[in-house]
């Protein structure tokens, strides 16, 4: 009676470990989206800007070309 105690022990154990791991997992996952949506708000950011800069450079172009 004593192994199969053991084994149901040692499966509990696992199961713990894993739901442990999984909320870890979760929460990685989340922070590394939050990162991502930062990222994606700042490249949108820099290209606004790079393309209203490239509008006033075409501009300038434009007025120093015969």
């Amino acid at each position: 009676m004593l192994w199969p105690m053991f084994a149901i022990v040692l499966g509990f154990i696992g199961v713990a470990v894993l739901a442990v791991l999984a909320v870890r997992v979760y929460t990685e996952v989340r922070r590394l989206s939050a990162e991502v949506a930062l990222a994606g708000r700042r490249i949108g950011a820099a290209s606004a800007d790079l393309e209203r800069e490239a509008a006033g450079l075409a501009r300038a172009g434009h007025d120093v070309r015969p």
